[in-house]
């Protein structure tokens, strides 16, 4: 299977073992070229997947996409560069998750207001998938290797109008997978119109536009651009809101790798239909938040729990769970998933206002 997925991601494993001095794994491929935050995108990822993983523990929380949060929280931006303002006063966060397996990334961000109508930020982030085992083509061993992600980000955004925001984010990507390594550039435009009377958010994105500046080897892996839209709103006067958030907006057709419970050896089986497709495109949330100080949330993410159907998923599959609090100028959030049976990623943020708007 590993073959397979490879392939599929842009990764042809034959054609680099044809090298006898090039060292190569499946699982480096595996990694490398197809990690994303559904943890199984065969069917759905171009390369750079890592790039969809959020930096936020709120964003996590409500599924793990979510472009119209309204949050006095800087890590918002990687959503939704519009979702950056001057409110947020000077402000700086670092966020950590412990993903799937043995990954751990990690991410620091500085942003403040650009006069009375805008803001910028910068950030960095980490992105370490664990150690490896390297083998030549012939099974020699060649030792351990940690294959890691860096991506430098700015970003700026711009009041258009009193409920309409405007703004871009910015991205140098690096990646090193063993000898392979490789550099990216990547442009997000995203709106959000915010109407406070109503606590109506709606938001437009574009994500990921950009390619490769240098290629690991000589084959192209593109980035994943994706044109989304998000939703949400507090329920009438309860302390409740809900959010639909819709990705993967450049193409209808989402097919995900299913066990043929029939067959006794476990054939893997493309799966594909309307409603399928139509609720691999949404992620659902629903968050109860008495006061801006504090916040619990659960999110639904079906294309998780679709593409874990190749695997061994459970119960949660597709499930996030969080939590925030703000005392003083600090905030406080954590988040959690388990989107397969034995493993989990949790994810935590901290950010501090240095000063208020």
């Amino acid at each position: 299977m590993a073959e397979d997925y490879t392939k599929k991601e842009g990764f042809d494993v034959n054609r680099k073992m044809k090298s006898a001095d090039k060292l190569k794994i499946y699982a480096t491929a595996l990694i490398a070229s197809g990690l994303s935050f559904t943890a199984g995108a065969q069917l759905t990822s171009s390369g750079y997947g890592f790039l969809d993983i959020p930096v936020s523990s709120h964003v996590h929380a409500l599924g793990g996409v979510n472009s119209a949060i309204i949050d006095n929280d800087i890590m918002l931006v990687d959503q939704n560069p519009a979702l950056l303002g001057p409110e947020i006063g000077t402000q700086a966060a670092v966020s950590y998750m412990h993903y799937i397996g043995s990954g751990n990334f990690g991410g620091a961000r500085f942003g403040m207001p650009a006069g009375e109508r805008g803001a910028w930020a910068a950030g960095i982030r980490y992105l370490n998938y664990g150690a490896f085992d390297g083998y030549m083509p012939d099974g020699t061993a060649t030792g351990s290797f940690t294959p890691a992600d860096i991506v430098f980000e700015g970003s700026y955004s711009h009041d258009i109008t009193d409920r309409l925001r405007g703004g871009i984010n910015y991205r140098m990507i690096y990646s090193n997978y063993e000898q392979y390594n490789a550099f990216a550039m990547a442009v997000d435009l995203g709106i959000n119109y915010y109407n406070e009377e109503k606590d109506l958010s709606f938001s437009a994105v574009l994500t990921n536009m950009g390619g490769q500046i240098k290629r690991f080897d000589s084959e192209y892996n593109r980035l994943p651009f994706d044109f989304r839209l998000g939703y949400m709103q507090t329920i009438g006067s309860s302390p409740f809101q809900i959010s639909i958030n819709a990705w993967h907006l450049t193409r209808w057709k989402l097919p995900y790798y299913s066990h043929d419970k029939n067959d006794t050896e476990k054939r893997q089986e493309i799966k594909s239909g309307f409603f399928s497709d139509l609720f691999r495109h949404l992620v659902f949330g629903l968050q109860y938040s008495p006061s801006e100080r504090f916040y619990l949330g659960i999110g639904y993410n079906y294309k998780t729990r679709t593409d874990m159907s190749a695997y061994q998923r459970n119960f949660l599959s597709g499930f996030t769970l969080g939590g925030g609090i703000r005392v003083r100028s600090f905030g406080f959030g954590v988040s959690y998933a388990m989107p397969h049976k034995s493993a989990s990623t949790l994810m935590l943020n901290l950010n501090w206002i240095i000063r208020e708007f």
